[in-house]
């Protein structure tokens, strides 16, 4: 079944709510999974454990980071081929995703099994969170394949078009985890490794959904034997490609890592507990924003391929306006009630006497974060890695790191907080200094007769 030519002829602002919806519903079921993990975690086994799924997090976001940069990379390629007529390339390019996958998974989980501890003392565990991290962890990494294959290849089903096949591989996880997370946490006495358990479980039965897809005829995309060989040119490609949203996801590991350390130094196990449900709520919030830029990209990779630059151009106005519009919403749920949400997962009254005014200061310029992924979002569906790339690094490692490192030297635990505020702002106003010349180049390049080739617009 063809799903990628709606792409080209629908309406865009009917057709980004019909590709962004899918995606927004899948990425918040998938949240609210992450929120009542911790919940049931914080509120059946205590607050340090809160703490070691907080220090076991930036292995989850490395494997996030490889998934996303293959996965998202080979989306584009997918959605552009098919907007050119390509289908064997979008073929070939499917096939060397799952091989990549297999090689990817396997390395991480030996790697990471071998090194539990030593990684999680790098990433900031102290003696008394460190067994919570490695009973969690150590579960988390066997289950690496399953992970990586439902992350990686639901990018490529979106970018074929078929959102809604994509949102429903999230809200079966998602919908699972929480199912199973109370069994095993309270009812078989698990404690943090029912939690572990639980998530793998669930990215399992996601990764046999996907391959019943795969198999059958609600794709148009086909795989033979022969795609599963290595392409260097397609592997390169989409690692070129989606290396910005994969190095977004690893800046955000080696920040947590960073500010773990930090938090351990100026505020303690309580400032890591503290940060770790702030961590989670602000992606509740988030997703959304990048379920509209999920949405966004194979419209704008489509069309892109096929010619069409108005309606890839109207495409980013669009959702760089709802993008905008959720965060700045966001950014006032959180400085208005940010103690009713936190009572959610913890009683303990130091915790939310210590995070309520950290989540205040960390969201002040949250605003600017939507524009910021649907810029990221733009480039990646161009296939141009470059300004992708340095978007991706921009806002967590060349800002917030330096920052979060910097600041609590002088202010303390309110530095380690005041770090992100300022990494936001920053960061927004140096995204719309790389976005608008490429969108003019976009908006004045020629329109050509129906074959030429596009110009190319100039890297910003």
């Amino acid at each position: 079944m063809d799903h990628s030519a709606q792409l080209g002829t629908e309406r865009i602002g009917r057709l980004l709510v019909r590709m962004s919806a899918p995606a927004m519903v899948g990425l918040s079921v998938q949240a609210l999974y992450n929120l009542t993990d911790t919940i049931f975690v914080g509120r059946g086994v205590g607050s340090l454990a809160i703490a070691g799924i907080a220090i076991a997090f930036p292995v989850q976001i490395l494997v996030m980071a490889i998934a996303q940069t293959f996965g998202i990379g080979a989306a584009s390629i997918v959605s552009r081929a098919l907007g050119a007529g390509d289908r064997p390339r979008a073929h070939r390019t499917l096939g060397n995703l799952f091989s990549v996958i297999l090689l990817a998974s396997g390395i991480i989980a030996v790697l990471g099994s071998l090194y539990l501890e030593p990684l999680l003392r790098l990433f900031g565990a102290t003696e008394t969170i460190l067994p919570y991290g490695v009973d969690y962890l150590g579960i988390i990494l066997l289950g690496t394949p399953f992970f990586l294959f439902a992350m990686a290849t639901n990018a490529v089903v979106r970018g074929e078009g078929n959102a809604r096949v994509a949102m429903g591989t999230m809200i079966i996880s998602g919908l699972l985890n929480i199912a199973l997370d109370p069994l095993f946490i309270y009812g078989f006495g698990m404690g943090v490794r029912g939690a572990a358990l639980a998530t793998v479980l669930a990215q399992a039965t996601t990764v046999v959904y996907l391959v019943y897809y795969f198999a059958s005829r609600r794709t148009s995309l086909r795989v033979r034997l022969s795609d599963f060989r290595l392409d260097r040119g397609i592997v390169g490609e989409s690692f070129a490609v989606g290396i910005g949203s994969g190095l977004r996801a690893a800046a955000g590991s080696i920040t947590v890592i960073l500010l773990n350390n930090t938090l351990a130094r100026y505020g303690g196990d309580l400032a890591i507990a503290s940060y770790g449900v702030i961590n989670r709520i602000t992606m509740f919030l988030f997703l959304p924003m990048i379920g509209i830029g999920q949405g966004m990209m194979p419209i704008v990779g489509y069309n892109y391929g096929a010619r069409q630059l108005d309606r890839a151009r109207d495409a980013i106005r669009f959702s760089t306006l709802a993008a905008t519009a959720m965060s700045a919403a966001a950014t006032v749920i959180l400085v208005a009630f940010p103690n009713l949400l936190l009572r959610i997962f913890t009683d303990d009254a130091a915790l939310i006497a210590m995070a309520a005014p950290a989540a205040r200061l960390i969201v002040i310029a949250f605003p600017t974060v939507g524009f910021q992924l649907i810029a990221a979002g733009m480039f990646q569906a161009l296939g141009r890695p470059l300004p992708a790339m340095v978007l991706a690094l921009l806002r967590q490692v060349i800002l917030l790191a330096p920052l979060v490192l910097l600041l609590p030297r002088f202010l303390g635990l309110t530095g380690a907080w005041a770090a992100f505020p300022i990494a936001d702002g920053v960061a927004g106003a140096m995204t719309l200094a790389l976005t608008i010349p490429a969108l003019r180049a976009l908006r004045d390049a020629p329109r050509e007769a129906e074959g030429a080739a596009v110009v190319e617009p100039a890297e910003p």
